[in-house]
């Protein structure tokens, strides 16, 4: 029987299957095919006011590239601030501003490898909360627990106070920092070596052969249980202070939900029409930034008016705005982040185990972004040479943030997909721009620091709404599979609840694996506790071993999204019509002159078939025609 690999679009709007068989899916011999491929796409294509390679005047794209570092910040902002406590940074606060601005330079690096090298899509690189979680979970074993006489850093640093015969700890000082720096080249070290996996995957283009095995029944409790996870992490924040908390989330909600759709005049510029008023959704785009800023200038006001106590031990002190003042005042106004700078890393096989899961969820996140994202830029689906290369990209973007010692990995940023789609401004440039100004601020370490003094009710306030979007991006994987099904409910719910409970279970029971070899206890405690690991595998074995047919499991509709894209047998005229966007800037011309070029799965001619130079000139011309004006030819 023959391969289908595709669909046509007859006359009458009908669509009949194409297989290898019908020879004009390796050459070019049938106008109609072509067009009725190109039909897959662009019955679905959204207009844009610039488009990927198209790059808007430099003011706007300043304005428009500002809009996508802001949508990113908040989100990565609360990667450090989650990730300190667990190495032990706490009271630390002007290494909490050097860790952040690590973060954001290494982020803005990476996003311009992405747009340059990599995807070539306008899309976004930060922080990750699917390596946080395991990272957390490994950090949590009895060797990495935090001592417990360390003290809040006084107005001299780098003292030791002796009371007693009990040595207390400055929080800062050189014994202190070299505390948390052991545990952050520890992550470093494992980070790196994990993603030496995802940099495997996309070189050997492995990542098209595993997403055959993980469907929507795997992705939705790994993604799920990744945001469930942090909950704990939420209430700990918010304990301080719940109203102010509660504010921040109100705050949020009612600017996103119920005033996203209300345009708020603003002022505007063009050549054209010169000054005018020009309307906004400045609700919508920017509610978490409005509700932080809000509710932190209303801490600013009740802590000078001693509103909030100054008693450490009394409800309310977390809400001040004058407990972490020290970083704006010992941090430096610039710093350059560079390799190695926290010292020689380190590795466990534990970790790199455990990291590995977070890892893994990060490449299937970010190849559903690059569709999201080429459909919301009017590109076509990605073809898998650029899957290939955004992956690979993405695992060395993670070998970066080890060197440079984030504590964490990179992936694509879903908020600046959904920017993307309200702007309707599909240009790279635009996120090249924003990608400047995470160096910039990154490296101006006063900016960084300033936002170390938000309260942590407020922060508190960001996870509630961050890692509920998480759960409920997990959830929405079901659209595809049949929950009319008992076998997708009986998965669903034991992947779910075993990953809750299992984990919760073997964190309280610490001494539950001994097998005589300390580095197996340490992975299978690590693992077993890292809950979206749990209820992931779970879900991957149950999918794949109790039947069911593809449509039941979410599979067909995958399936067919997979053959609209390129899969190694469209012509080459088809191919470079539909995807000249994700070519890389430079050397195409002697790479198309290199046969080989075709068996490597990063190379834009990756499964191309060759055709003679006639028939080339003929499919080129077709192509040209039918993209002016599809509906003629």
């Amino acid at each position: 029987m023959d391969a289908e690999v595709g669909t046509l679009t007859d006359d009458d709007g009908t669509k009949q299957p194409l297989s290898e068989s019908d020879g004009s899916v390796t050459g070019v011999h049938d106008d109609r095919r072509m067009a009725g491929s190109r039909d897959i796409w662009q019955q679905d294509k959204v207009e844009v006011h610039y488009g990927v390679d198209e790059t808007p005047p430099l003011s706007l794209c300043v304005l428009l590239g500002f809009q996508h570092y802001i949508s990113m910040f908040l989100a990565t902002l609360t990667i450090p601030i989650l990730l300190s406590p667990a190495i032990c940074m706490t009271g630390d606060n002007v290494g909490k501003s050097e860790l952040t601005g690590t973060l954001f330079v290494a982020s803005g690096l990476i996003t311009l490898l992405q747009t340059l090298l990599g995807c070539r899509l306008p899309i976004v690189q930060g922080g990750t909360f699917a390596i946080m979680v395991p990272t957390l979970s490994y950090l949590s074993l009895p060797q990495w627990e935090c001592p417990n006489n360390i003290v809040s850093r006084n107005s001299i640093p780098n003292i030791t106070a002796d009371v007693g015969n009990y040595s207390y700890i400055t929080a800062g000082s050189d014994e202190h920092r070299e505390i948390w720096k052991i545990r952050l080249r520890e992550i470093q070290g494992s980070i790196m070596c994990a993603a030496m996996f995802e940099v495997l995957l996309g070189a050997t283009g492995l990542v098209g052969i595993m997403l055959r095995f993980i469907g929507p029944l795997t992705i939705c409790p790994t993604v799920t249980l990744l945001g469930l996870s942090l909950f704990k992490s939420a209430a700990q924040f918010a304990s301080g202070q719940w109203w102010i908390c509660l504010m921040t989330i109100a705050l949020m909600v009612i600017f996103s939900q119920y005033l996203g759709h209300f345009q708020v005049p603003c002022f505007g510029y063009s050549k054209e029409l010169k000054c005018r008023v020009v309307r906004y959704p400045v609700f919508k785009m920017f509610p978490i930034i409005l509700a932080v800023l809000i509710t932190w200038l209303l801490c600013a006001i009740l802590t000078v008016t001693d509103v909030f106590p100054k008693d450490s031990n009394r409800w309310g002190y977390e809400a001040r705005t004058d407990l972490r003042n020290d970083a704006l005042y010992y941090s430096a106004w610039f710093r350059i982040p560079y390799p190695l700078q926290w010292g020689m890393p380190t590795a466990s096989i534990s970790a790199i185990c455990a990291i590995l899961s977070g890892v893994l969820a990060t490449t299937i996140e970010s190849v559903g972004d690059y569709h999201a994202c080429a459909k919301l830029s009017g590109v076509p689906p990605p073809p898998l040479h650029a899957v290939n290369r955004g992956i690979m990209i993405e695992g060395l973007g993670t070998v970066i943030d080890g060197l440079l010692g984030t504590g964490n990995g990179t992936t694509s940023t879903s908020v600046n997909v959904g920017v993307v789609g309200l702007t309707k401004v599909g240009s790279r440039r635009v996120v090249q721009v924003s990608a400047i100004f995470m160096i910039v601020f990154g490296i101006f370490t006063k900016f960084g620091a300033l936002f170390v003094t938000v309260p942590n009710p407020i922060i508190a306030g960001t996870f509630f709404i961050l890692f509920g979007m998480i759960v409920a991006v997990g959830i929405s994987n079901l659209q595809y599979v049949d929950m009319n099904s008992g076998r997708n409910l009986f998965i669903i719910g034991i992947s779910i609840f075993g990953g809750l409970a299992i984990p919760q279970w073997v964190s309280a029971n610490k001494q539950v694996f001994n097998t005589g070899v300390k580095t197996l206890d340490n992975i299978c405690q690590v693992l077993a506790s890292t809950s979206m690991f749990v209820g992931g595998m779970i879900g991957f074995f149950l999918d794949n071993t109790i039947r069911g047919t593809d449509k039941e499991r979410g599979l067909a509709v995958w399936k067919e999204y997979r053959k609209q894209t390129s899969d190694g047998t469209a012509s080459v005229a088809l191919t470079n019509s539909m995807s000249d966007s994700y070519n890389l800037p430079f050397g195409m011309k002697l790479i198309q002159k290199m046969p080989w070029t075709r068996l490597i799965p990063i190379c834009p001619t990756y499964g191309q078939q060759v055709e003679p130079p006639e028939e080339q000139e003929l499919s080129d011309n077709i192509a040209l025609a039918s993209t002016e004006s599809p509906e003629t030819v």
